[in-house]
């Protein structure tokens, strides 16, 4: 006799269905636990241990009814920057392509904002002010870019400065356009960062900036840090790879000033 998916799930040894739902994470980024009860025909207590167990061990971040996975941008940066160059590229032509002449750029550390240092255009009278020592490897000696490095403590993870030092600088800046560094975003629980002192640094750079832009891959989409940066719908311009599913689309399209989809 053929067993029904209802079967199949009642079977289901408690290791197993916690294998599943983790699954159901990585493929989702989001899930809700009554969801969860559902597919799974049984109670919301039960998927919430599971939850819990899977937050415990890294997985995940618990959130009101249900869970987020975790980014997966808690690697070094040093180890970032060599990962997706040719996708970074993409996302880094587009987003230059929303700088005007004349600005004042905030440029915050990590990876794709490298690659953005990169592919800013010569003679557009722009003055950068990073705290990421590779993006200003990437600006100098270019022609119609001033650049101003913040100095700080370095955070081996972020690749930028940090600290009392950092902080202060940015404070004193009044830029135009920042392109703010994101470790994880959600449409609800916002942008995000592993580090407080990195978290602290980039809420200042979205309070000293006009407009706020964030270029990201599509892992880090519906993921969670720990240290709360932004809400989503604070972000001016979201630009974001092509092959972003069209409701996690749609949903920031919702919320986000501008959404563009690198092709």
């Amino acid at each position: 006799m053929q067993r029904t998916r209802r079967d199949a799930t009642d079977a289901l040894l408690p290791d197993e269905r916690a294998e599943l739902i983790l699954e159901r994470l990585r493929s989702r980024g989001r899930v809700l636990a009554a969801d969860l009860a559902a597919e799974f025909s049984t109670s919301e207590h039960t998927i919430r241990r599971h939850l819990r167990d899977l937050a415990d061990a890294g997985h995940c971040k618990r959130v009101y009814g249900g869970a987020l996975l975790i980014s997966p941008a808690s690697t070094a940066g040093s180890t970032r920057l060599r990962e997706a160059g040719d996708r970074k590229a993409v996302l880094a032509a587009l987003a230059a392509s929303i700088v005007r002449p004349g600005q004042i750029i905030l440029l915050d550390a990590g990876s794709t904002n490298v690659a953005i240092a990169a592919a800013l255009p010569d003679n557009a009278d722009l003055t950068v002010v990073t705290n990421s020592p590779d993006a200003c490897s990437r600006l100098m000696d270019r022609p119609g870019i001033d650049v101003i490095l913040v100095g700080g403590r370095m955070s081996p993870r972020g690749a930028g400065a940090v600290g009392a030092t950092a902080l202060l600088q940015v404070q004193q800046i009044r830029a135009d356009l920042c392109f703010l560094g994101a470790c994880a975003i959600d449409t609800t629980e916002g942008v995000a960062a592993f580090d407080a002192e990195d978290a602290e640094l980039k809420r200042a750079m979205v309070k000293a900036s006009g407009q706020v832009a964030i270029a990201m891959t599509s892992e880090k989409l519906m993921t969670a840090a720990p240290y709360f940066v932004a809400p989503a719908s604070g972000i001016d311009h979201l630009i974001l790879e092509a092959d972003v599913p069209a409701e996690r689309l749609g949903a920031f399209e919702n919320l986000c000033g501008n959404v563009m989809v690198a092709r």
